[in-house]
């Protein structure tokens, strides 16, 4: 007869996955952080929306890999140029009122997008110009935002609320394209722009019923000299940074640019339809979610995560370069960006972690310089390749750079810290 007393009660096993629930979402009981959350993930969702159907807008009116490379240059271009400057001014600044101005300004990029859309003919010259444009508002927007999260929970909430800005951002890279898609074959391309501009309001309205007392602020810090070479400075004093820094310019450049090579995969590799990149794109998020999920729950956020993730990677990109159809591209392209978030989250997240409260600004607007220039520099080539070699090489460089990334990763670790990942 079974001991009742080794017999799991019914009650047992849901509160165990209760409060495993609770730990995967507990930085979501500061009240101000959901409130960000919440409009973040509305507002994402439409910047993914305006994202997917500029590119194919692009491809549309040119039918060249290089030009859809070169939109990435415009788009990316100012992050590489000033975020640097922005991320100081994050720094010193009140975060809150700079983001409804930014955010404000975004929304009328996307407006103006939606306006150029609707035309018969909408002018090449001027989709590129209004990218640059949402480039240059984002060079300030982006430190803003993410060193806005430090202010709005406690320290011991930081690392939740990194990873689950990365989930969040990834919920809406799967809404985003889906929607996008629909959009497209339905109603045309201007609506994407369009709702995206109506999204902002619901970011707009989270910060201004914020309460401010709440908010984690530190000290005005007045102008000075060397903010940038500063942390450039502090970044080199520390391997886990300068290690992980380098692996992201990398990986940046030639390996996480999706928003190129996936479009110009399917076109040119699969020879489908633009339905079948939007899904291929959802998917790519599905997997990061659900691995974010993990993350979160986890607290992976340590060096040894980012070269792991960056050696998953690459073998899955490998994977997926060579898939024959769109039936076994979408299990590879899940796998890929499952692996694309430990490495990305745990990028960000050993930042906010490691690095001094007061230098989050500049830490994490170099990091956006690097991701800026990734796809800045990298998009017009992966363009190119795919217009002189096909579809497929663009994968294939990325899934290389990244393994290759992750035996550097590994290399430094054990020569400045002594703990090898990758035995």
């Amino acid at each position: 007869m079974p001991d009742e007393t080794q017999t799991p009660k019914p009650g047992a096993t849901r509160g165990k996955f209760g409060k495993s629930i609770n730990k995967t979402f507990y930085s979501l009981r500061n009240r101000n952080y959901r409130l960000y959350f919440t409009g973040q993930l509305i507002s994402v969702t439409g910047n993914w929306l305006t994202n997917v159907a500029l590119t194919l807008l692009v491809l549309k009116v040119t039918g060249s890999g290089f030009a859809v490379g070169l939109l990435a240059a415009f788009q990316y271009g100012p992050i590489l140029l000033l975020t640097a400057w922005a991320g100081a001014l994050a720094d010193r600044a009140d975060k809150r009122h700079l983001l409804f101005v930014t955010q404000t300004l975004e929304m009328c990029q996307s407006a103006g997008l939606a306006v150029m859309a609707f035309l018969p003919h909408p002018p090449l010259a001027g989709l590129y110009a209004l990218a640059a444009a949402g480039g240059l508002f984002l060079a300030f927007d982006n430190p803003l935002r993410r060193s806005f999260v430090t202010e709005m929970v406690p320290p011991e909430d930081i690392p939740n609320a990194v990873v689950l800005n990365s989930v969040m951002f990834n919920i809406a890279r799967i809404a985003g394209p889906a929607l996008a898609g629909l959009l497209i074959v339905t109603v045309g391309f201007g609506w994407c722009f369009a709702i995206d501009a109506g999204t902002y309001l619901a970011v707009l309205y989270g910060l201004y019923i914020m309460r401010p007392s709440e908010l984690r602020r530190h000290a005005h810090r007045p102008r000075a000299k060397g903010e940038v070479r500063e942390g450039l400075r502090y970044i080199a004093s520390m391997p886990s940074l300068w290690i992980s820094f380098a692996m992201v310019a990398a990986i940046q450049m030639l390996s996480y640019n999706f928003s190129t090579t996936l479009p110009l995969f399917v076109t040119k590799a699969l020879h489908s339809s633009p339905g079948t990149f939007t899904l291929l794109y959802s998917t790519l998020s599905l997997g990061a979610v659900v691995s974010g999920l993990i993350v979160a729950q986890r607290g992976l956020v340590q060096l040894r995560y980012i070269i792991i993730g960056a050696f998953a990677m690459g073998t899955c990109m490998l994977l997926l370069s060579s898939a024959p159809n769109i039936g076994s591209a979408v299990p590879a392209v899940f796998l890929t960006g499952a692996s694309a978030i430990v490495f990305l989250t745990a990028t960000t997240a050993i930042i906010q972690v490691e690095g001094k409260h007061e230098m989050h600004g500049r830490l994490l607007a170099l990091q956006s310089v690097l991701t800026g220039a990734g796809s800045a520099l990298g998009g017009p080539i992966l363009g190119w390749l795919a217009d002189a070699r096909g579809g497929r090489a663009p994968l294939v460089l990325g899934g290389a750079v990244c393994v290759a990334a992750a035996i550097f990763g590994n290399f430094a670790n054990r020569r400045y810290n002594r703990k090898p990942i990758i035995p």
